[in-house]
């Protein structure tokens, strides 16, 4: 399986995994990139996977559905047009030209019907989980989100994260505040600069990464639970408490 980032929107990353001449796009924001990308490589699109509705996640999925007949999974929600077939939590999308079965996981938060694909060491969690942060709270609530994370934070170390936007460094500059002496996190700074530098891309990045500097993961650590309650004014008794102090905080940094 080879995986590709398709830039869209200045900060978005359609993900095109290939095998074969085959090729399954995840979350098509918009269906001339990912045209040309197909194109670029040889490449005939099979499949389509959404995590959620919003537009920069679906605004292609007619044009390529219309032009290529691909297969369009996605989630139980109204508000996406086009979908094939509705998965859910448990299910498995089997694709033997990949290879591979993608597991579904529900990770309601960003939005209430909010799912992510696993195929074999590779996370495709949209808006769920980004390298060094987590996505804003638009139809869920903090315990929502918590739990989704730390489903995500359960899978293999070794797993690598495919987000959906470059948000990296902007997310690694909030999570100095929170933490500014944890020395994984200054290295990971000093490592995405260079990468944005020459015009890299920042995913993926691996659990590994995100659960010794993404502070959403780190809820439990001391210094975490210092600079959430001291932000916050008071004393936070539960991961999810810290959870959403830190997401309050981070909306207005």
């Amino acid at each position: 399986m080879k995986i590709y980032p398709i830039p869209a929107f200045g900060d978005n990353y359609l993900w095109l995994a290939a095998a074969g001449d085959r090729a399954l796009v995840v979350d098509p924001g918009d269906a001339a990139p990912v045209l040309a990308a197909l194109d670029k490589h040889s490449l005939r699109l099979d499949t389509l996977l959404i995590t959620h509705h919003h537009a920069d996640h679906t605004g292609g999925v007619g044009e390529l559905k219309r032009l290529t007949g691909a297969r369009v999974y996605g989630p139980d929600d109204g508000r996406i047009e086009h979908i094939d077939q509705v998965v859910r939590e448990g299910d498995r999308i089997a694709l033997p030209w990949l290879d591979a079965s993608l597991a579904v996981l529900e990770v309601p938060g960003h939005t209430r019907s909010h799912i992510a694909y696993v195929a074999r060491d590779r996370l495709f969690c949209g808006d769920t989980l980004f390298a060094g942060g987590c996505g804003r709270l638009f139809e869920g609530t903090p315990e929502q989100m918590w739990h989704a994370l730390s489903r995500l934070a359960s899978l293999p170390l070794h797993t690598r994260v495919y987000c959906a936007h470059e948000y990296t460094q902007a997310n690694l500059r909030f999570a100095q505040a929170v933490e500014p002496d944890n020395q994984a996190l200054l290295a990971r700074i000093r490592r995405v600069a260079h990468q944005r530098a020459a015009g890299e891309p920042t995913v993926p990045s691996t659990l590994a990464d995100e659960l010794a500097t993404n502070p959403f993961l780190r809820v439990r650590e001391p210094d975490v639970i210092r600079a959430a309650e001291a932000h916050a004014g008071q004393p936070l008794t539960t991961p999810v408490e810290v959870f959403a102090a830190l997401r309050a905080w981070k909306n207005d940094f």
